[in-house]
C-alpha cells in the first residue's frame, strides 16, 4: 500500500512538473514569435532640462531628476575608508 502511494505521488509530481515546463516553453515561444513583448518598452521624453528624464509606460509615469554634483553613497563610503590609509595632507592616498 505504501509503495503504491509513493508511486502515485511520484507520477502526479512528474505530471505537474511537465505541465509547468511545457507551459513555460510555450509562453516563451508565443511571446518570442508573436512580438507581444514589445508593449513593455518604455518611452523616454527629452525635456529642456537635461537632468530630468520622464519615462512613461501604459500604466505609470516616472520622472527622474538627477542632481548636478551628486556623488553616490558607495563612492562616499569608499573615499571615507580610503582617507584612513592616505598620508597626512594629501587627501587621496597617492604620492605625486
Amino acid at each position: 500500500r505504501m509503495v503504491k502511494d509513493a508511486m502515485r505521488w511520484n507520477i502526479r509530481a512528474s505530471l505537474v512538473y511537465a505541465v509547468g515546463v511545457w507551459t513555460m516553453i510555450g509562453s516563451y515561444a508565443f511571446f518570442k514569435y508573436t512580438g507581444l513583448k514589445k508593449e513593455e518598452e518604455e518611452e523616454v521624453q527629452e525635456l529642456e532640462d537635461p537632468n530630468r528624464v520622464v519615462i512613461e509606460t501604459a500604466h505609470t509615469k516616472t520622472t527622474i531628476i538627477y542632481r548636478k554634483d551628486f556623488v553616490p553613497y558607495t563612492t562616499r563610503i569608499y573615499n571615507y575608508i580610503k582617507s584612513f590609509s592616505s598620508e597626512p595632507g594629501t587627501g587621496d592616498g597617492e604620492n605625486k
